[in-house]
């Protein structure tokens, strides 16, 4: 007869590091996420305010990147199967939106490819975090 008191080994204290870290990285993607919209949105906001032609391709990358953080929070924080796979699509996107604004020295365009970059690089953590 088996005592019911008596502990399997486990690697419980391994798992809840691994789970901690985790959670951390979720937590870091969804802020992250959330204050690249943000910027994206402010930042198209006052690009649309120029009324120069020489800025529609950072309009529409802030808008596509501020729809695709706003997801991609949104599937993080509810622990979505795809969440791995739209963080990698988020990065992408992120990226493109930051190489853009950084072609413009307006202070909305740098803050907004600072948030792009620091998004991207949490995105791209928890993609790999799949892998």
């Amino acid at each position: 007869m088996s005592d019911s008191n008596t502990e399997e080994p486990s690697n419980s204290g391994t798992e809840e590091i691994k789970k901690s870290e985790t959670m951390k990285n979720v937590k870091e993607c969804i802020d992250a996420c959330l204050a690249c919209c943000v910027d994206c949105e402010k930042c198209a906001t006052d690009c649309i305010k120029l009324n120069d032609k020489t800025h529609l391709t950072c309009i529409a990358n802030c808008r596509d990147c501020a729809d695709i953080c706003a997801l991609c929070a949104r599937f993080s924080a509810r622990g979505s199967a795809f969440a791995e796979a739209l963080c990698k699509l988020c990065a992408n996107i992120c990226n493109k939106c930051a190489k853009e604004c950084e072609t413009h020295k307006m202070e909305c365009c740098m803050a907004c490819a600072k948030a792009c970059r620091k998004c991207a690089d949490a995105c791209e953590t928890m993609s790999h975090a799949a892998a």
